[in-house]
C-alpha cells in the first residue's frame, strides 16, 4: 500500500500541470465553461487511479520478468558462457551462443506489438478514413513484425558490442530511400506507427531486456548498450510498413491489368 501511495503521488503531480494547462486556456483564454465536468472529473479520477496501478505493476511485474528472461536466456545455462562483470569493455563474444535470446526478442516483440493498445488505436483510425482500404490487421502485423525484426537486431548490437549509430544511421538512410518508391497513402501513417509502437506495453519489457542482457554480456556496459532497443523498435516498423505498402499496391496492380 505504501508504494502503491507513492505511485499516486507522484501521478497526480505528473498529471497537475496537464488539467492547470487545460483549465486555464479553457476558462481565461476560451472564457467557456468545461463541458460535463462532474463526468471529465470523474474520468480524471479514474485515469490517475489506473497509472498508479499500472506503474507500480511495471516496478512490480514487468521489469521483473524482462530482466529474468534476459539473465536466463543469457546465462551459462543455455549459451555456456558465465557473465563477467570485470570484462573488458568491447570484448569479442560469440553470437551464435545468444541465438534463443535473438528468438525470444523477436517473439516478445511481435507479441506485445500486437497488443499494443495505441497502435490498435491507430489502425482502427486508418481503416475508417480510408474507409476500408487500410486493413486493420494487416497493419498491426506488418508494425508487429518491424518491431520483432528491429528488437532480435537490436540484442544482436548489444551481444556484439557493435555501436548503435551504424545501424540507426544505415536504417534512416533505407527508409528515406523507401519512402520515396512507397505510395503517398502510407506514408505518414508509417511514420506515426514508429512512435505509437513505443508505449505502455512494448517498452517495460524491451528496456528490461536490454538492460538485463547487456548485464549478463561479458563486456557490455548496461548503461551504454543497455539501451537503444526503443531506436529499433521505432524505426523499423516504418520501414516494414512502407514495405507492406509496396507490396500491396503491387499486388493490387497486378489485379487490376488481370
Amino acid at each position: 500500500m505504501e508504494v502503491l501511495l507513492d505511485s499516486l503521488i507522484g501521478t497526480v503531480k505528473d498529471i497537475l500541470p496537464i488539467l492547470i494547462v487545460i483549465g486555464f486556456f479553457q476558462t481565461v483564454a476560451l472564457k467557456q465553461k468545461i463541458p460535463n465536468l462532474p463526468q471529465i472529473a470523474f474520468g480524471m479520477v479514474l485515469v490517475i487511479v489506473g497509472l498508479s496501478i499500472f506503474l507500480v505493476g511495471l516496478e512490480k511485474g514487468v521489469f521483473p520478468v524482462g530482466i529474468e528472461m534476459a539473465n536466463q536466456l543469457s546465462g551459462s545455462a543455455f549459451t555456456g558462457v558465465s557473465s563477467d562483470p570485470t570484462a573488458a569493455a568491447g570484448v569479442s563474444v560469440d553470437a551464435t551462443k545468444y541465438i534463443w535470446v535473438y528468438v525470444f526478442a523477436f517473439l516478445i516483440g511481435f507479441a506485445t506489438t500486437l497488443a499494443e493498445p495505441a497502435l490498435i488505436a491507430v489502425a482502427l483510425k486508418a481503416r475508417e478514413i480510408s474507409t476500408g482500404a487500410i486493413s486493420p490487421w494487416g497493419l498491426r502485423i506488418a508494425v508487429a513484425l518491424g518491431v520483432a525484426i528491429g528488437i532480435s537486431l537490436g540484442t544482436y548490437r548489444i551481444v556484439v558490442g557493435t555501436p548503435l549509430y551504424v545501424y540507426i544511421i544505415s536504417g534512416y538512410i533505407f527508409l528515406v530511400i523507401q519512402t520515396f518508391f512507397s505510395p503517398k497513402l502510407f506514408i505518414p501513417l508509417a511514420y506515426d506507427c514508429g512512435g505509437v509502437t513505443t508505449s505502455t506495453v512494448t517498452v517495460p519489457l524491451v528496456a528490461a531486456l536490454g538492460i538485463g542482457l547487456a548485464t549478463n554480456v561479458p563486456g557490455r556496459s548496461p548503461l551504454i548498450d543497455g539501451f537503444g532497443l526503443i531506436a529499433f523498435a521505432s524505426l523499423f516498423p516504418m520501414i516494414t510498413v512502407l514495405g507492406y505498402a509496396k507490396i500491396a499496391e503491387i499486388i493490387s496492380n497486378r489485379g487490376v491489368t488481370k
